[in-house]
C-alpha cells in the first residue's frame, strides 16, 4: 500500500508540474497583477537610472510602462545586464527583457525575440587629445588598444574585425570609460544610444563613426523559449506601438528618432 501511495503522489506531482509548464506566462502575469521586466539600468536613453534623480528613463522604460498598461498589470523593473541576459530569462528572473537587445545568432539560439523597434551600428569613443586615433581609419593599427564591454555584441564583432589593434574586454560600461580616460585604452566601442550619453556628459569625448555602418544590428525585446503564446503577446504589443505611434513618440522624447526601425 505504501508503494502504491508513493506512486500515486509521484504521478500527481508530475501531472501538476506538466500543467504548470503548459500554462502560458501571460496567465501567470495576469494572475500576479504585475509583469517582471528585466532592464540594464546603465543604458542611456534606453533603460537608464538617472544618477542625479534615481529615476528610470529611456525609450524602453516608457514602452515597458505602456506594455504593462496594455496588459492591465503593473510593471516591476528588475536590474539585469547583457552579460546575464540569457540566464535571467531562462532561470525565470523576469518575464521579458526590454532593454534594446541586439538580435544576434548566438542569442537567437537561447532566446526568442520580438520584431525589432530600433537598430544601431557600432561607433567608437576616444578622447579629443588622443595622439594615436584621430579618425576611424586609425583604429586598426599596431599598438592601438580597443576596449569593449563583456556580454555585448561589440566583443564578437571586434574579434572578427580587428587585425592589428589589441582588444581588451572589460566588465562594465564605466570600466570602458576609465580605460580610455586613464590612457590604458585608446578608445571603446559602443552603439548610437550610449554614444549620445558620452557626448552629452563628457567634454573630453570624441565620436568616431565608420565610413559605412559597421555591424548594423536590430534591437528588440527577448523572452525565454518555449512559450509561443507569451512571445505573441509581447510581439503584438510592439506591432501595435509601432503602428499607433508610441514607439516613434518615445524615440523622439529620448533622442533616438534616427535609429527607429520602421520595418
Amino acid at each position: 500500500m505504501r508503494k502504491v501511495a508513493l506512486l500515486t503522489c509521484a504521478l500527481l506531482a508530475a501531472f501538476f508540474s506538466s500543467g504548470a509548464q503548459a500554462q502560458s506566462r501571460i496567465d501567470r502575469v495576469k494572475a500576479a497583477g504585475f509583469v517582471r521586466i528585466c532592464i540594464w539600468p546603465d543604458y542611456y536613453a534606453i533603460t537608464y537610472r538617472n544618477t542625479r534623480t534615481g529615476t528610470l528613463e529611456g525609450i524602453d522604460i516608457d514602452l515597458a510602462r505602456e506594455f504593462a498598461a496594455d496588459l492591465g498589470v503593473a510593471p516591476q523593473f528588475i536590474d539585469s545586464s547583457f552579460k546575464t541576459l540569457i540566464a535571467d530569462l531562462t532561470q525565470d528572473k523576469c518575464d521579458v527583457s526590454m532593454h534594446g537587445i541586439g538580435i544576434t545568432p548566438a542569442r537567437q539560439e537561447k532566446l526568442d525575440f520580438t520584431r525589432p523597434h530600433l537598430h544601431s551600428g557600432i561607433y567608437a569613443i576616444t578622447t579629443k587629445t588622443n595622439p594615436a586615433v584621430g579618425d576611424w581609419a586609425d583604429i586598426d593599427k599596431p599598438g592601438v588598444i580597443v576596449a569593449a564591454q563583456a556580454g555585448t555584441y561589440m566583443v564578437d564583432v571586434m574579434k572578427a574585425h580587428l587585425k592589428q589593434a589589441t582588444l581588451t574586454v572589460v566588465a562594465t560600461p564605466e570600466a570602458r570609460e576609465q580605460e580610455v580616460m586613464s590612457g590604458r585604452a585608446d578608445l571603446f566601442m559602443t552603439d548610437y544610444p550610449y554614444s549620445r550619453k558620452m557626448l552629452a556628459r563628457h567634454d573630453w569625448a570624441k565620436l568616431l563613426a565608420p565610413p559605412v555602418p559597421l555591424a548594423p544590428t536590430p534591437y528588440a525585446y527577448a523572452v525565454a523559449k518555449g512559450d509561443p503564446q507569451w512571445l505573441a503577446v509581447v510581439d503584438g504589443f510592439v506591432e501595435r506601438a509601432k503602428k499607433d505611434g508610441r514607439v516613434l513618440k518615445a524615440a523622439v522624447k529620448n533622442g533616438l528618432e534616427p535609429i527607429v526601425n520602421d520595418d
